[in-house]
């Protein structure tokens, strides 16, 4: 992102947009925008989102879940490799995902939007999700019902581990006195009896471990040898049949391998045109006429990142019947805001966002915008505040044309004031000259009388209240601020 618009802070802008988005791709997809300048793709974003917006309102923010990228997952499962269970799950994710939103278009009522394009292209598969679900309890785990054969192995393993037992609790009660402890416990898969080492003679069968005294013996007694032999065969067979379901399962995501990278990419899609349409709602947005030739005339805009409790909306104009605006007034009153609030809802139309506007705006895209907001003094590069402001001036200068968006915070300040007078007029008589759309804050008097005395610039000022001596914020177009220093002082 260029410096231009960090200065404007739209990168805080669209890490709000991110906070709203549900997944990583979608998330890195809105910190990735960027404004556009081609004023029929502006105008065909901004109309996708305000479409999301609307169904939103009618129908409720549809359901998006943090589903995973499945992407190379599922094009290894259809060139024939064997996945995780954990791929598989996030596979299952994916389906419900898509299934969910078709689901949720389907009660819009048959409403067609630019947006339809994108759920027509859904394409749910509830048999593979309902086999998904049925067959895989974790990314540990495959459920008994996957398949019945693998159901019928483990209640055999079941009913014969049990039997089993049952024969060792009667070994236990009869042997007791030579047992370490009256448990049966597991040694390399198979059922053992924990065995005084003293008394290893009295109990027949395989020695399978020792403990780590060597007071305990672990013997498998000969009487339950067959038992355990019959269930590690029946063990290998669960195992056999966990991996045939589980390559049966690779090759049906695999064969479904396109349509779920497809769908994957549209649902990221529409969470960030529906992501959209929440930020529009949490920063009471709408959607002006937009157009390309340098107009603006916002009503009632509010700079999106100051409380909607404690803005104060403002009416900004420009580029109708004047083309540069020179702001004047109070320190804090409210003169950088305005500067940042026209750049910032510049820049975020070109980004596809709605604003936060009142009905009846209008607004322009611009090839450039560019900013001169706040102190530029740098130690590292030995720059006082006038040379590194002069330097950005010299860039935008050499930058802006009659498809730009200027902006200077305080021109031709930190040196002499008759001085920084005289140049802030010239710079602003040259960026003039080459056309461009020009906002302006300033306290010196001199550019109150140019803005007075030359045709196409305007006077505007932020409101003070003498009274209370606290600004009002307001901005108030043809009339020039006074400064009060006296009064304030006072």
């Amino acid at each position: 992102m260029n410096k231009y618009l960090r200065t404007l802070e739209l990168d805080k802008i669209l890490e709000m947009l991110a906070d709203l988005t549900s997944n990583d791709k979608s998330r890195s997809m809105a910190l990735a925008i960027r404004p556009d300048n081609d004023l029929e793709r502006v105008r065909y974003e901004c109309l996708k989102t305000s479409q999301a917006f609307n169904l939103s309102v009618q129908f409720g923010t549809p359901p998006f879940s943090n589903f995973r990228d499945i992407t190379t997952v599922v094009t290894r499962a259809k060139s024939g490799a064997i996945i995780s269970l954990r791929d598989l799950l996030d596979i299952a994710g994916m389906l419900r995902q898509i299934k969910s939103l078709s689901d949720w278009y389907g009660h819009c009522e048959n409403v067609e939007t630019e947006l339809s394009y994108l759920f027509s292209r859904l394409a749910p598969n509830d048999w593979l999700l309902e086999k998904l679900e049925r067959s895989i309890i974790s990314e540990n785990e495959i459920s008994d019902s996957a398949s019945p054969e693998l159901a019928t192995i483990r209640r055999k393993i079941n009913r014969a581990g049990m039997q089993l037992r049952e024969t060792l609790n009667k070994m236990i009660k009869n042997k007791n006195q030579y047992l370490q402890e009256n448990t049966v416990t597991m040694r390399d898969g198979r059922f053992v009896l924990p065995v005084k080492s003293e008394y290893r003679g009295q109990v027949s069968g395989l020695i399978h471990d020792t403990s780590a005294t060597g007071q305990t013996i672990f013997i498998e007694p000969m009487a339950v040898v067959e038992a355990n032999n019959d269930i590690r065969i029946l063990e290998g067979r669960e195992q056999e049949e966990i991996e045939r379901i589980i390559r049966e399962l690779c090759r049906e995501c695999g064969d479904y391998a396109d349509i779920l990278c497809e769908n994957y990419k549209i649902c990221t899609e529409l969470n960030l045109y529906f992501a959209k349409s929440s930020l529009a709602t949490k920063l009471n947005c709408s959607l002006p006429v937009i157009t390309d030739d340098g107009k603006m005339n916002l009503k009632k805009a509010r700079h999106p990142l100051i409380d909607r409790k404690k803005a104060v909306p403002i009416n900004i104009t420009l580029g109708d019947e004047y083309s540069t605006l020179i702001i004047t007034g109070p320190n804090t009153g409210g003169k950088t805001v305005a500067l940042k609030t026209a750049g910032l809802l510049s820049a975020m139309i070109m980004c596809g966002l709605l604003i936060p506007v009142a009905d009846g705006s209008c607004i322009s895209v611009f090839r450039h915008i560019l900013a001169d907001i706040g102190d530029s003094q740098s130690i590292e590069q030995n720059l006082s505040t006038f040379s590194a402001h002069t330097n950005k001036v010299i860039e935008i200068i050499n930058t802006a044309d009659e498809n730009s968006l200027v902006l200077l915070d305080e021109l031709g300040s930190g040196t002499d004031p008759v001085e920084g007078a005289g140049l802030a007029v010239a710079v602003i008589k040259r960026l003039m000259s080459s056309g461009a759309k020009i906002m302006v804050t300033t306290h010196y008097q001199e550019l109150k009388l140019f803005a007075i005395d030359s045709p196409n610039v305007e006077n505007a000022s932020c409101e003070f209240d003498i009274e209370t001596l606290k600004p009002t914020y307001r901005l108030i177009v043809g009339s020039a601020g006074k400064k009060n220093a006296f009064a304030i002082s006072e």
